[in-house]
């Protein structure tokens, strides 16, 4: 299933309601690293779907939701938690070092 696409019209109940930690990933279509990650994210959808809901945001199709949170370069990861930010990541990572970096989140 991979990650869900979310907007404004949804962004509040998908990621700022939800009961689960969540994983934003701000991206764009012609991004270079944008690409090279999304491959990474999904994987990391299926792998965490029980314990962490993973969503994207387009920023070219979501320019609000990207100048409310401060996104200045892109891809930036975002992991809310009961609807607060409580991690910020920027760049392409390798798949281990997004999940080094989420999984002390999810306990």
């Amino acid at each position: 299933m991979g990650a869900l696409q979310v907007d404004e019209k949804n962004f509040q109940a998908e990621v700022v309601n939800s009961g689960l930690p969540v994983l934003v990933d701000f991206w764009a279509e012609w991004c270079g690293p944008c690409k090279m990650l999304s491959p990474i994210v999904d994987e990391v959808a299926e792998e965490l779907k029980s314990q962490l809901k993973v969503v994207k945001v387009n920023v070219d199709d979501s320019q609000e939701l990207a100048m409310q949170y401060g996104i200045m370069s892109i891809p930036t990861l975002l992991v809310f938690k009961k609807g607060e930010i409580v991690a910020q990541m920027v760049g392409a990572m390798p798949k281990q070092q997004l999940l080094n970096k989420i999984k002390p989140i999810l306990n």
